[in-house]
């Protein structure tokens, strides 16, 4: 993973981690951001929080991602019938084995033929949301 480039930066790197922190992790707005910087004495402005942002945030997520631990290697699905709005829906859980919710997915109808069978190694719904085939084959090797 390349390191990440804080040149041409007024502020230290810890100032800028600091302020997308607070941005991302607690909902605010940029101009609370600003707000919670200025009562640290540093002048910044929402601007300046809205550009890094968008240059580190999706840095930050990409090492947050590689560092999470992966799931153990046996999962199960979970099927519930629930209703929501008076109208029956069908909620998939992905769960491995120490319990942990991988993916939730929540359907209408029931389509028996792409139903993903009780015991799969790997849940159809988990394609395409973070987890890549070729983590598969290093997981499940």
């Amino acid at each position: 993973m390349t390191p990440i480039s804080y040149a041409r930066l007024h502020y230290p790197p810890s100032i800028v981690q600091h302020a997308v922190w607070l941005y991302l992790r607690f909902n605010l707005s940029l101009r609370d951001v600003e707000d919670l910087l200025a009562e640290r004495g540093l002048d910044v402005g929402y601007e300046t929080v809205r550009r890094w942002v968008a240059r580190f945030g999706p840095a930050y997520a990409r090492r947050l991602r590689a560092m999470r631990p992966r799931p153990c290697d046996t999962w199960h699905l979970d099927e519930v019938f629930v209703s929501i709005g008076g109208r029956l829906m069908y909620l998939w859980r992905a769960v491995d084995a120490e319990g942990e919710v991988l993916d939730i997915l929540v359907q209408q109808r029931r389509d028996k033929r792409v139903e993903p069978p009780r015991d799969c190694r790997r849940p159809q719904l988990l394609r395409g949301r973070g987890y890549h085939e070729q983590d598969d084959k290093q997981v499940f090797a």
